[in-house]
C-alpha cells in the first residue's frame, strides 16, 4: 500500500511517500498553498495511486493541541471534500521541521525552505510507518519464532539421517569392493533409509514454504487492517448561532457523552492553553456562554470533550482576531466580554439582517442609561432557576425575577452572555447601524418596528404585536 505524507503549513505543503512494501518514506517536494492547491494534491494523489494521507499534528510543549493543530484539523476535512474517497489520519508531530532542517544541513548541500517542509513531511511518515500496529509485528516476529522452533528439530534430524545415510554409503561402498553379496544387502539399506531421508527434507522445505505464505497473508492482512483503520469513524457536531450551554450539553448527552464527564469539560480553565489566552479577560465565575462560536466541525469517535470544546473555542479565538473585535468593541466603550454578552442578546432578538440596527439600539439605550428592556434575558434567567416554569407561571411573574440577568427590572448588560452568537451578531455590535432609534420590536408578521419615542413603541406593539408580544417567556 502506497501513502502519502503531509506537513502543512500556511505558505507550502511539504510532501513525501511510502510503500508498505518497503517502509521507507521518501521526499517527494512541496506544494505552494493557493489556488492550485488542491489540484497538485490530486495528482499526486492520482501518481502515486493512493488516496490515503497521513497529517503531522503538531501540539504544544506540555501535548496540547494548538491553533496551529485546529488548522491542520480544517484542511484534512477540506482535502476529504476536495479529493473524493481520501482517507487521513493524523501523526503527532514534535519540532519535525528543526530535525528536517538539521538534516540538511548536515548533507552539506544547498536547499530551500520547501526542501525543509518535504523532509519534514518525510519525518512524519516515518514515523507513522514505524509506530503503527507495533504490537501486530511483535506478534508476527513471536509466530516467525515459533515455526522456526518447530522447523529447527526436523532440520536438525534430517541432516543427522543424511550424515548418517552418507556414512553407511561410504562403509558398504568400501565393502562392496571386497564382498559382492554385502553390497547387495548394503544397496537395500540405503535404499530403505534414503526415502526417509528424502521425505524429512521434503517436510522440511514444505514447513518453510507454509511459514514464508503465512507470513506474506498475515502482512497483507495487516496492512488492510490499517487501511480499514484509516476510514476512522467521525461524527459531526453542529452547534447553531444562539444556542446556550444548556442546548450543548444536551447534544453531547444525545452522542452517548457522560453527563459528569459533559459537566466537568465545561468547568475546566482553558484560558491557559495557547491560543484561548482572550478567555482570562473574562470575570471571575464566568462560564464558556457566549464564546462557543456556532459552527458545524467533525471529531474522531473517543475525542473527550474537553477536546471539543477546545476546538470550538479556537474558532472563536479565530474570529476574534480576524476581526479585531477586542478594538472594534472598545471603541464602542465595551470589553470583550461585554461585546460578546451584547451580541449573544442581539443574536436572539433578530435576524442577521436587522441585528445591526438592533444592536445601535441596544447601544444607545446603554449610552443614555436606560434598562435595554429585553426580554430574551428575562427568558434565560428563568431557563436556570425554574427551566419547566413551575414557579413563574406567568409573563407577569416572570418579569419581576430577582436575577442579574433580568434587563427589565436592572439597568445595563447582564451578568454574562445568554447564548453563543454568530458571527453576524458580533459583527453587528462591533459595527452597528448609523441609525438612533431606542425601540424596536418584532410584528406578527416576522418584520421589524422600529421608534425614536416610548410612545411610538407602544403604538407599534398594538398596531403590529397583538400576538407575538403576549407569547410565554
Amino acid at each position: 500500500m502506497k501513502i502519502i505524507g503531509l506537513d502543512v503549513g500556511e505558505k507550502r505543503i511539504g510532501v513525501a511517500k511510502v510503500d508498505s512494501s518497503t517502509r521507507i518514506a521518501v521526499p517527494v517536494g512541496f506544494v505552494e498553498t493557493g489556488d492550485t492547491m488542491w489540484q497538485e494534491l490530486a495528482k499526486l494523489s492520482r501518481i502515486n495511486t493512493t488516496n490515503f494521507f497521513v497529517l503531522g499534528l503538531p501540539r504544544s510543549n506540555e501535548g496540547n493541541e494548538t491553533k496551529q493543530s485546529l488548522y491542520v484539523r480544517n484542511f484534512a476535512r477540506v482535502l476529504t471534500e476536495k479529493i473524493p474517497g481520501a482517507k487521513v489520519r493524523f501523526q503527532d508531530e514534535s519540532l519535525t521541521s528543526v530535525e528536517a532542517e538539521s538534516r540538511l544541513k548536515q548533507r552539506k548541500k544547498k536547499y530551500v525552505k520547501g526542501d525543509i517542509d518535504a523532509e519534514a513531511a518525510t519525518i512524519i511518515l516515518q514515523d507513522f510507518i514505524e509506530n503503527f500496529n507495533e504490537s501486530a509485528y511483535k506478534k508476527e516476529a513471536a509466530k516467525v519464532d515459533q515455526i522456526l522452533e518447530n522447523i529447527n528439530p526436523v532440520v536438525a534430524e534430517t541432516k543427522k539421517i543424511a550424515k548418517n545415510t552418507k556414512g553407511i554409503a561410504k562403509k558398504q561402498g568400501d565393502k562392496i569392493a571386497l564382498n559382492a553379496r554385502k553390497t547387495k544387502n548394503t544397496l537395500k539399506k540405503f535404499l530403505i533409509i534414503s526415502p526417509i531421508a528424502l521425505i524429512l527434507i521434503i517436510v522440511a522445505i514444505v514447513g518453510v514454504v507454509i511459514w514464508r505464505q503465512n507470513q506474506l497473508r498475515e502482512r497483507e492482512q495487516m496492512w488492510a487492517d490499517m487501511e480499514a483503520a484509516m476510514v476512522p469513524d467521525v461524527f459531526s457536531i453542529t452547534i447553531k448561532p444562539g444556542e446556550t450551554i444548556f442546548d450543548i450539553k444536551e447534544m453531547l448527552l444525545e452522542h452517548g457523552y457522560d453527563a459528569a464527564e459533559i459537566d466537568a469539560a465545561f468547568r475546566h480553565d482553558y484560558s491557559n492553553e495557547a491560543g484561548l489566552e482572550f478567555l482570562k479577560e473574562r470575570p471571575a465565575g464566568a462560564t464558556l456562554e457566549g464564546y462557543i462560536f456556532g459552527e458545524t466541525r467533525e471529531f474522531y469517535t473517543n475525542t473527550s470533550v474537553e477536546e471539543i470544546l477546545k476546538i470550538f473555542l479556537m474558532g472563536t479565538g479565530e474570529i476574534i482576531a480576524e476581526n479585531d473585535l477586542v478594538a472594534k468593541y472598545k471603541a464602542h466603550g465595551l470589553t470583550l466580554f461585554e461585546g460578546i454578552t451584547l451580541a449573544s442578546i442581539v443574536q436572539k432578538e433578530a435576524k442577521s439582517a436587522d441585528q445591526p440596527t438592533v444592536a445601535q439600539v441596544f447601544l444607545s439605550r446603554l449610552e443614555q442609561g436606560m434598562a435595554l428592556g429585553s426580554d430574551v434575558t428575562v427568558t434565560y434567567a428563568l431557563d436556570i432557576v425554574d427551566p419547566n416554569r413551575e414557579t413563574y407561571k406567568d409573563n407577569q411573574s416572570a418579569l419581576l425575577i430577582d436575577s442579574c440577568y433580568n434587563t427589565r427590572l436592572h439597568a445595563g448588560l447582564p451578568c454574562g452572555p445568554i447564548s453563543n452568537p454568530g458571527l453576524s451578531a458580533l459583527l453587528a455590535v462591533a459595527e452597528p447601524s448609523d441609525t438612533s432609534y431606542l425601540y424596536f420590536l418584532t410584528g406578527d408578521d416576522g418584520m421589524m418596528y422600529y421608534s425614536y419615542t416610548d410612545s411610538e413603541h407602544a403604538q407599534n406593539a398594538a398596531k403590529y404585536c397583538s400576538k407575538l408580544c403576549q407569547v410565554s417567556l
